[in-house]
């Protein structure tokens, strides 16, 4: 990988945590915003595979976990984030790249991610976290991050296209 893709993907991840920590709380439904770390988790799994994504999702994750205001155990969005960034690889190997795959790919990401976070706190006895809490949760998560998914993973993937070798775009030029 090359240095500027690595510097576009930190650039990318830090923008995003900003957005969702700093910008979207007030533009939060039901107490819900915008997952657009996970979007941009799913955006390079679907462009660079899982085992990358797992990568990227832990360490974006473990980001989230401990950027103030975070109020829960850390490690559980890393949790999630690896397994989103993981199976939506595992999409992008499967699957043909369409318009509608990438939005299933996304609501399914959306889903498994908040339900890997919500039951990861049940599971640790949140105070904050109930079964009826996560029912109402996780359906607006999904819509929500549904909707700003054209203004994410469109721009992640064009990132990634823009940022690549050269002679990977192009072919390796033989001698």
């Amino acid at each position: 990988m090359t240095p500027l893709r690595s510097l576009a993907v930190v650039v990318m991840v830090v923008a995003a945590l900003t957005l969702q920590l700093g910008v979207f709380p007030a533009l939060a439904i039901n107490g819900v915003v915008p997952d657009v770390v996970l979007l941009v988790v799913v955006a390079l799994a679907l462009a660079r595979g899982p085992e990358y994504a797992a990568l990227v999702g832990f360490l974006a994750g473990l980001l989230l976990d401990v950027a103030p205001p975070a109020d829960h155990t850390a490690g559980r969005w890393a949790l999630a984030l690896v397994v989103v960034g993981y199976l939506a690889g595992l999409a992008r190997r499967d699957a043909r790249w369409s318009t509608g795959a990438t939005i299933v790919v996304v609501a399914a990401g959306s889903f498994v991610g908040t339900s890997l976070f919500a039951l990861s706190g049940l599971v640790l006895r949140d105070p904050g976290v109930t079964i009826g809490a996560v029912v109402q949760v996780v359906p607006v998560a999904v819509l929500y991050d549904l909707l700003l998914m054209p203004f994410v993973v469109p721009v992640v993937l064009a990132v990634m296209r823009r940022t690549e070798p050269v002679a990977a775009r192009f072919g390796a030029v033989r001698g």
